[in-house]
């Protein structure tokens, strides 16, 4: 049996965010929650929505922006039912995204350490990665439940570099939002900026390289 090759320059570990990266499943929540806006008499643009794409509802609200905007209270549970069910349909049937396996076998094939670290909830994250077949494909996963601030802060990121035992220098984010650049820069890592419908337009600054899928990555560049 051949030895795997040893990874150039370093390269000990990368580290994928969840949504809009390994599935997209912001693009979904984002005409969710629009055609719920619209149901009220109220344009959700895409600028706004984008607030929270990658961390959670404290720098916008959907629920809160939409009762002020109308003016009146609204049953959140029954939104947050309405959107899941919005969410379901325009989700259709879930898939990965081009590249994301290329990258995980590519990855193991140079014996990479692969951490996960996402904004979203462990449930959340673990039952998409076990329906998709690549939960075991992870060294580590940190989410939401592990850390007392989430995106842009690092803590996601820093958490996961300690558990993957690799230094800030070693390491390779692999991200879609503003969000989550900012929270890898922080922490003193390389980022690759792979933008999704959602995020495509928006303003990255201080990324490391910017591609239009995961399947134009070759490791070896790195």
């Amino acid at each position: 049996m051949k030895a795997k090759p040893e990874s150039p320059f370093g390269l000990k570990a990368i580290i994928f965010d969840f949504d809009g990266l390994i599935m997209d499943t912001e693009t979904p929540w984002y005409y969710a929650f629009k055609d719920i806006y619209q149901e009220h008499g109220v344009e959700l643009s895409l600028e706004l929505w984008c607030k929270n794409v990658g961390t959670t509802f404290d720098e916008f609200n959907p629920y809160v922006y939409l009762e002020t905007s109308i003016q009146k209270p609204l049953d959140h549970e029954f939104i947050k039912q309405l959107s899941h069910e919005k969410y379901t349909v325009y989700l259709g049937e879930a898939k990965l995204l081009p590249g994301v396996l290329h990258l995980l076998e590519a990855a193991k094939s140079r014996s990479l350490r692969i951490g996960l670290a996402s904004s979203s909830t462990r449930a959340w994250v673990h039952k998409y990665l076990k329906e998709q077949g690549i939960f075991s494909y992870f060294d580590v996963i940190h989410t939401a439940d592990d850390v007392k601030r989430v995106k842009p802060d690092p803590e996601l990121y820093t958490l996961t570099l300690e558990k993957l035992g690799v230094a800030a220098g070693e390491a390779l984010v692999f991200e879609d939002s503003p969000n989550g650049l900012k929270a890898a820069k922080a922490a003193g890592i390389r980022c690759v900026i792979v933008p999704n419908d959602v995020t495509r337009n928006l303003e990255f600054i201080a990324h490391d390289l910017r591609v239009a899928s995961l399947d134009e990555i070759d490791l070896g560049a790195f």
